[in-house]
């Protein structure tokens, strides 16, 4: 058996790694430029690849490919690949086949990287032997080869949703579905209301294959996940995403929470906003699910550290307080981050837009905000959405100037917000350098 893998990131080469033990015959090729520490790591175990192209015939003769959840369906390379019928999968899939563990997945349009961080901080509090994977973490295929974990907390992106058939998640969480990634889902070709479908019915492959003996964690009070359970019930069958074969459906006992568990569950979380509420209302219930002694869950949900770029603080100065929330790369997690605001806020917003629809935040940021600081390549979209309000703004194109504008507009008292509500892709490498180079530059001030 040959596999064929594009993409030699954390994932690519963990699976390489993984299908050299099962005895595939390797190939990894990768259109950009392969990382030192990955290049180390394939030649140590004799594995070819390639970088800076991807050679046909070595691609096209492989019985399955596994690629890079951010390479789309529309790369020239997975084009030749789907017309030739190989099967493409997700590295989950892949490694899913040789594990024994049992798994917590997590997906959601927002919140997942809080809730699946923090179900794996309470399953480390309680002893397990348990791995952090997916969206997050080292790869889920390495670690199955280097030796398998009882339990895996996976974050899981619609991405790879897309490309997972057989995968069977033992507690799977759903936090909620609101419009992100449509210029990946149809939005130029079909409109935004089919792109929108297509999303969600990948969003909603987190339950496929699922089983009554298994659970499903959700937030009762998202429109789109209640009315998707209803048409599953009746017997719908949602249509194959542009990025994926039809899913299989799944049957899971429903777990579902909403705000008011909280207070009934007589809960406290040492993180800020109505939205991580949810994110421990979540993690309490998968946990439980899980088998967790409840102490040991609340006395997690009080100890919990946070993640980095989500609602970060990072420093108050001259009585202004800095909070870095570079991972909020749509609307809703910029609506969510803007309601947990209780001081006025100059909010940083901008990036590559994604099919984003900025004016279903409108009226909040002129609640909420006493400055708007735009932040991109073509902040065009943005200047149109919110050039309207009566406060300051200010138009830049790097991360300096950004905090610099920020720190002339802010006045004491007042809260810094980068919450950006886009991707990060036109002026850095990822979200996680946006975050860091925003770190950089309040501490410089």
């Amino acid at each position: 058996m040959k596999i064929a893998i594009l993409g030699a990131g954390e994932s690519g080469v963990g699976t390489a790694i993984l299908a050299k033990k099962q005895g595939y015959d390797v190939f990894v090729s990768d259109m950009g430029t392969v990382k030192e520490k990955y290049r180390q790591r394939l030649d140590e175990c004799q594995i070819r690849w390639e970088e800076g192209k991807h050679t046909e015939e070595e691609i096209l003769s492989a019985n399955e490919v596994v690629k890079s959840p951010g390479i789309p369906d529309n790369a020239p390379m997975v084009e030749k690949i789907n017309a030739r019928r190989i099967p493409i999968l997700s590295e989950l899939e892949f490694a899913s086949r040789y594990s024994k563990g049992k798994t917590i997945c997590i997906t959601g349009s927002n919140g997942k990287t809080t809730t699946t961080t923090l179900i794996y901080y309470i399953m480390q509090k309680a002893g397990l032997d348990v791995g952090l994977a997916g969206n997050i973490g080292r790869s889920y295929a390495l670690q199955v080869a280097e030796g398998d974990h009882e339990w895996y907390v996976l974050e899981i992106s619609s991405f790879q949703l897309d490309n997972m058939y057989d995968f069977r998640a033992d507690i799977s969480v759903l936090m909620n579905i609101t419009p992100d990634h449509l210029d990946r889902y149809g939005l130029a070709e079909e409109g935004e209301e089919t792109a929108m479908q297509n999303y969600t019915d990948s969003k909603m492959r987190i339950i496929q294959n699922q089983t009554p003996d298994q659970s499903f964690v959700y937030w009762a009070q998202d429109d789109h996940i209640i009315e998707e359970l209803s048409k599953r019930q009746q017997g719908y069958a949602p249509q194959p995403t542009p990025t994926s074969r039809p899913a299989k459906p799944g049957h899971p006992s429903l777990l579902g929470f909403d705000d008011s568990d909280f207070e009934r569950y007589s809960l406290s979380f040492t993180q800020m906003g109505q939205h991580n509420k949810r994110n421990a209302l979540a993690a309490y219930l998968a946990t439980m699910q899980a088998g967790i002694d409840e102490n040991i869950i609340r006395q997690c949900l009080d100890t919990f550290p946070g993640v980095e770029h989500r609602l970060e603080r990072v420093e108050e100065k001259d009585g202004v307080l800095y909070i870095n929330d570079s991972k909020a790369t749509n609307v809703d997690a910029c609506k969510v981050a803007l309601e947990a605001m209780d001081r006025p806020t100059i909010l940083i917003v901008g990036g590559k837009d994604k099919g984003n629809d900025y004016s279903t935040i409108h009226d909040l940021v002129a609640e909420k905000c006493a400055g708007i600081v735009y932040l991109g390549a073509d902040n065009s979209k943005l200047h149109a959405a919110f050039d309207d309000l009566d406060m300051p703004k200010a138009d830049t194109h790097s991360m300096q100037d950004c905090v610099r504008a920020c720190h002339e507009m802010a006045k004491q008292g007042d809260v810094v917000l980068l919450s950006p509500c886009c991707a990060s892709f036109d002026l850095f490498k990822n979200m996680e350098q946006r975050g860091e180079l925003f770190r950089e530059n309040v501490k410089a001030l």
